[in-house]
């Protein structure tokens, strides 16, 4: 039995290790060099996403290159009558069966942690490259496309000279009560500050008008700093979003976005008091009240988003388990050597069924519509379809 059980999960294996080695490359070229084209960025800079891109790249072929193992090893065993010949000999399909589910629990759990690192570490560790090289992709776009802008910060030259740029315009928004900026220069130079994280530009004769109400000229070197963060359209002003939050940290969080809520909601509930203390009724159904109501709403969906978010990636990583326990028997009943038709044979109506409801389930949840557990129906319905063809690989 040993002997039977270390062949067939060495088989799964091999073809596993295989498999994923080559969709795992494929899906990391394709996000790499998505990123780069968004973001322009050079080629030493795009080396350095690959490290973050595996996470990211691996939580998405796991499930899928683990089917296909089971499927080509199950569908190669039952095609050549090695289950038959087992059953002969007394032996239950279910010790060939078994390693495929061991393994596939292994990594369920592995790609539970995947999916964790991929959305905290590996989108993180992307958008510091772009961030830490917002110069470079600053000086690319203004050769090819003369001008650059991110959420805060703008400019447009008329050529570059190597590192100079001749006749920029550069602005920055206003914020709160610091007016917006407009610099014309003769030439301006960037350069990066990482120990600072500011981005500096140093412009040559030009003028400076803020906001249109104040104007002035400048002559000789006008040094100007921006923080890299807002010179960057990697950066986020806002908080950590409950997808990029770490599961270790995610029950913190539950308890302050709670809080929070409760905050909101006796503030207003004092305002309410305060308002028909005075009698001022119209002041009740005013806009005010509508944004108020929307700052509440907006923070009960992140705590929905929060509470949904565990079950989201177990849930995603679990589905190694669903697909393995579904794809080895479907692979055993059909008795066919050709493994691709056993994998689409299984893997169709996971595209068809599982995806959609899995999407369904997650939005239900995040909305608050559907409880946040919902979102394991998909693989509740993987979970009975497979016992139903289990029972039937072990009966006959």
């Amino acid at each position: 039995m040993r002997i039977l059980t270390r062949y067939v999960l060495a088989e799964l294996i091999k073809v596993f290790l295989i498999a994923l080695t080559g969709l795992t490359m494929i899906f990391i070229v394709v996000i790499v060099i998505r990123e780069a084209s968004q973001q322009n960025l050079p080629l030493a800079e795009v080396l350095r996403l690959i490290p973050y891109a595996l996470p990211e790249s691996l939580r998405m072929t796991v499930p899928v290159t683990l089917l296909l193992a089971c499927t080509s090893v199950y569908a190669r065993m039952s095609g050549a009558n090695e289950v038959v010949a087992a059953k002969a000999l007394g032996i239950s399909p279910m010790v060939l069966l078994w390693p495929a589910f061991g393994l596939a629990l292994f990594l369920s759990l592995v790609t539970v942690w995947l999916n964790d690192l991929a959305v905290s570490w590996g989108r993180d560790g992307m958008q510091r490259v772009v961030v830490e090289a917002v110069d470079d992709i600053i000086y690319s776009m203004l050769r090819t496309q003369r001008r650059y802008s991110s959420s805060f910060f703008a400019i447009n030259v008329k050529r570059v000279d190597g590192r100079r740029l001749i006749m920029p315009t550069i602005s920055w928004q206003g914020r709160g009560n610091d007016p917006g900026v407009t610099i014309r220069a003769e030439e301006a130079v960037l350069q990066m500050d990482k120990a600072e994280g500011v981005l500096k530009i140093f412009l040559r004769n030009g003028s400076v008008d803020m906001a249109g109400k104040v104007g002035g000229e400048f002559s000789g070197i006008e040094e100007r700093e921006i923080p890299i963060t807002d010179a960057s359209r990697a950066s986020s002003s806002g908080p950590r979003s409950p997808s990029c939050t770490p599961l270790r940290q995610i029950a913190a969080e539950v308890v302050k976005q709670r809080a929070t809520i409760q905050r909101c909601e006796q503030e207003m509930a004092a305002q309410a008091a305060y308002q028909m203390l005075c009698g001022d009724f119209d002041r009740l159904t005013s806009a005010e009240w509508e944004g108020r109501r929307g700052v509440c709403d907006n923070e009960r969906t992140t705590l929905y988003r929060l509470l949904t978010e565990p079950h989201r990636r177990w849930s995603a990583g679990f589905s190694c388990l669903c697909f393995a326990w579904i794809g080895a028997p479907m692979a055993v009943w059909l008795r066919n050597r050709d493994f691709l038709t056993s994998f689409f044979l299984c893997f169709l109506p996971i595209l068809v069924v599982y995806y959609p409801l899995l999407m369904y389930g997650i939005d239900g949840a995040k909305s608050g519509t559907l409880p946040p557990y919902s979102v394991w129906g998909c693989n509740a319905l993987l979970l009975v379809a497979g016992a139903w063809l289990l029972k039937r690989v072990v009966r006959y």
